[in-house]
């Protein structure tokens, strides 16, 4: 097929990096509600160090200089188009689905960098803050103020019995103690009442054992849904399973479609939800694309292999970090090496080619 038509639709990690690896085998088009990629795992340093957003945040046509970005939401898919929100029609011949978590961020780079903005200054304001979620998020966030502003008094209550369930008891007690040390209180098995709290100002807040917790300002670091309620009326509504996920086969093809991909969170694969391994499913699935889109046998397409190892590592402030490894579970300095200190943007930055379209 001469040059086929691709659209990859969502601009996160998982889509950035298939759209990247396309764009010159391929018409590519790239649809994504928000002019810019994010990198997730950085979005926290951001709102203590404003500043460290400008290079967390790229503008999606700094890296795809060969192709077409769309900025809306995708509303419908059918059996050889997408339907954009404004009713647009984008024709393809193949599809990749890569709209992971449902996380509603403005769409232009510079609203983005104006909420960094208003994040850091509601958190210098406070005295007192209340985090809830106790998974990476949250205590990649209370990390984060507790080394930049020890001076804040934190609370950080989890409904989990431990922090960080997706690691080991080792993982998650030096974790807790690591916390406990920079002052930050951590309540367990417990949640928040967060009825009524929407009016701004509450500053009381009450937890499912009864505890009154006072905080100037709160922030939810709980799970986010989905992205896949739109694909429910659409043709491909069969293939999502009780979660939402989306069911794809060995090489990442949506369940009894032969022309359509799925990458990233969205999809059903068992394994933790972490960047490296979008990363690593958005490049099996680029090679199966380019093989099938150069005529090649589907015989030869690669198995994604899912990865069996909870191997991660979740970054403590600027310079520690807690490392579940093979065989290791380590905290400190030496794993803060590896993540904490740009945590992993420049190597980001590096493999998106970034830099290098760039006027210094």
């Amino acid at each position: 097929m001469a040059n086929p038509k691709v659209v990859v639709i969502g601009g996160g990690i998982a889509g950035s990096y298939i759209a990247k690896s396309l764009q010159f085998h391929s018409n590519l088009t790239l649809i994504d509600p928000k002019e810019y990629l994010e990198i997730p795992w950085a979005s926290l340093r951001g709102m203590v160090e404003p500043g460290f957003a400008e290079r967390s945040l790229i503008q999606h046509k700094d890296y795809l200089t060969g192709s077409r970005l769309i900025v809306s939401n995708a509303v419908d898919i059918r059996e050889s188009e997408v339907l954009t929100s404004e009713g647009r029609l984008i024709p393809y011949d193949y599809l990749v689905i890569a709209t992971g978590h449902g996380d509603p961020l403005p769409k232009t780079r510079a609203d983005r960098l104006k909420q960094y903005q208003a994040e850091n200054e509601k958190i210098k304001a406070a005295q007192s803050i209340l985090i809830v979620g106790g998974g990476p998020t949250g205590v990649e966030l209370a990390g984060e103020i507790a080394v930049d502003f020890p001076e804040k008094k934190m609370t950080l209550v989890h409904n989990g019995y431990r922090l960080l369930e997706f690691l080991g008891p080792k993982a998650s007690k030096k974790t807790l103690d690591w916390l406990t040390s920079r002052r930050v209180e951590v309540k367990l098995e417990q949640t928040v009442n967060l009825e009524g709290v929407a009016e701004e100002g509450s500053k009381v807040y009450k937890t499912s054992a009864g505890e009154i917790i006072r905080a100037d300002c709160l922030f939810l670091c709980t799970g986010k849904p989905l992205a896949s309620s739109w694909l429910k009326n659409t043709i491909l509504g069969d293939s999502l399973d009780d979660n939402g996920s989306l069911v794809v086969d060995g090489n990442l093809r949506v369940k009894g479609r032969k022309n359509i991909f799925a990458v990233g969170d969205i999809t059903n694969i068992k394994e933790m939800k972490q960047g490296h391994l979008a990363k690593k499913q958005a490049s099996a699935a680029a090679k199966n694309l380019k093989l099938v889109m150069n005529g090649g046998s589907e015989s030869k397409m690669v198995a994604y292999k899912v990865s069996s190892t909870t191997k991660a590592i979740v970054s403590l402030g600027r310079h520690d970090a807690v490392a579940q490894l093979h065989l290791t579970t380590m905290i400190g300095l030496v794993p803060g090496l590896l993540k904490s200190k740009d945590l992993y943007v420049g190597k980001t930055r590096k493999e998106l080619d970034v830099d290098s379209f760039l006027l210094h």
